[in-house]
């Protein structure tokens, strides 16, 4: 059994811990896995090479019966959530294949993937951090505005990807180079320094860059 570069967590909250150096550091903390493999894609069936997890148990009578078969060759129960993760070869893997946080080592660089948290609807100034409109010489009522958004009579329209206001947040925000400071296998926990986006118990992906 090979051994995978990106693997299924939960974000379990922030804390602060104390390096060899004394300094205080601000980690977050990561239940990874168990990770089971439930399906795995092959270049020659599926055009592509990949394995599907599975993390987070399900009691058996919550789940479906198309789950329920889904999940039958793998001979490890029902998951709640499913994630496909790319492989170089998927030969490698076999569904039943577990991978924990005893992949991961103290001193590894990893990428950190997960919906960030929803802000709803926001203005420009909180979305995009303009610095918004004077706040006298007759500025009124628009102190917090954007602006003009137009573009005179060429092109005649506001252009695509113009920053404005609208939903913030509520989606796939990646957070590259987090250095690994503990790992406890017992526990099945990963702790990186600094922040990763989404909130308590979101689901996050991290993949191991070295």
């Amino acid at each position: 059994m090979a051994e995978l570069q990106e693997i299924l967590a939960k974000k379990v909250g922030m804390t602060q811990l104390y390096n060899e150096l004394g300094e205080l550091v601000p980690v977050t903390v990561l239940a990874v896995g168990p990770c089971t493999v439930v399906q795995v894609k092959t270049a020659d069936k599926d055009g592509y090479s990949a394995v599907q997890l599975g993390i987070d148990a399900k009691v058996m009578q919550r789940a479906n019966q198309p789950q329920i078969g889904h999940c039958k060759k793998a001979g490890k129960g029902v998951f709640y959530h499913l994630r496909e993760v790319p492989v170089v070869d998927s030969s490698s893997y076999a569904p039943g294949d577990v991978f924990t946080a005893d992949m991961f080592a103290p001193g590894n660089l990893v990428t950190v993937s997960a919906k960030s948290k929803g802000k709803g609807f926001a203005g420009v100034m909180k979305r995009h951090g303009f610095k918004g409109q004077p706040a006298s010489h007759g500025a009124h009522k628009n102190h917090r505005a954007g602006g003009s958004v137009g573009t005179s009579a060429y092109p005649g329209r506001v252009v695509k990807g113009k920053k404005m206001p609208g939903h913030m947040g509520d989606q796939k925000v990646s957070v590259k180079n987090l250095t690994v400071v503990q790992v406890q296998p017992d526990q099945g926990l990963v702790i990186v320094k600094g922040g990763v986006p989404g909130s308590k118990n979101a689901l996050v992906t991290i993949k191991k860059i070295r």
